[in-house]
């Protein structure tokens, strides 16, 4: 198990890291591809809940909105936004279900909750150092899960969220927000230039804020009875339970990055 994991992992890094490495259309074709699987697994998790939300109408959804992100000069938002509500509740008259007008709202939802925060991720790789940016979001995301969870085995007495996820702990949260706050420190310093504090302002709301991504997916896992998103990637359960804290935290490193003004200190 072990091992597949770590092959899965390094497989998933390449084909991840050469896009971010190129940006431009490479990477939104990657954004694009991440979309549509992440909501084919979302419409099929509330499949499993007993809800018929159209696949087609979902991943089309969340396409429009990532396009926006990446031509947003030709696809004003509100337009887009205009589009997508008029658009999906026009094709949802059509769509042969017992629960047409929740299947609407699921579609809706779930072109947001993955379409446009997905094209935050585009938006923020197309800035300059957007590539340094988002290996600081990563990375302090990625230090944040590693240290809350070896932190929370090791020592985790209180729970955190016991509706949501009963495991997690207090303990491995606070220990994932220290981890963060000192590698986006550091990582800001070096790859962006950043002032040490706002380096570690940036980590800590990272470190807070990523653990209730995992959470908000967990809600409907759970709503539904479902372990994983998927079997897609194996060790790993599907690309939801990879990108989770991802969806939360990257938009906001793309608006730190765009319109705070830079700290001294």
């Amino acid at each position: 198990m072990l091992r597949t994991r770590v092959l899965s992992a390094a497989v998933l890094m390449v084909v991840v890291a050469v896009p971010a490495v190129l940006g431009g259309l490479p990477f939104f074709a990657l954004i694009a591809a991440v979309g549509v699987l992440a909501t084919w697994e979302h419409v099929n998790l509330f499949r499993q809940g007993g809800y018929e939300p159209s696949l087609v109408l979902a991943i089309i959804l969340t396409l429009l909105f990532i396009v926006q992100g990446q031509w947003s000069d030709l696809f004003p938002l509100s337009l887009v936004l205009t589009v997508a509500v008029i658009g999906s509740i026009f094709w949802s008259l059509f769509h042969n279900s017992e629960t047409p007008a929740t299947d609407w709202a699921i579609a809706l939802a779930g072109s947001l909750y993955l379409g446009w925060l997905l094209s935050q991720f585009v938006r923020l790789r197309a800035l300059e150092d957007g590539l340094f940016w988002l290996l600081v979001g990563a990375i302090a995301i990625w230090a944040a899960d590693v240290t809350a969870y070896f932190a929370g085995r090791a020592f985790g007495r209180h729970p955190w969220w016991p509706r949501h996820s009963p495991k997690k702990t207090w303990e491995g949260y606070l220990s994932g927000a220290v981890a963060s706050t000192l590698s986006s420190a550091l990582l800001g310093h070096w790859l962006l230039g950043l002032g040490w504090l706002e380096g570690a302002a940036l980590g800590l709301l990272i470190g807070l804020v990523a653990p209730l991504g995992d959470l908000a997916e967990s809600m409907i896992k759970r709503q539904v009875g479902a372990k994983d998103s998927s079997n897609l990637i194996p060790g790993h359960g599907g690309i939801l339970d990879r990108i989770d804290s991802l969806l939360v935290t990257i938009p906001l490193v793309f608006f730190w990055a765009s319109l705070m003004p830079r700290w001294p200190i």
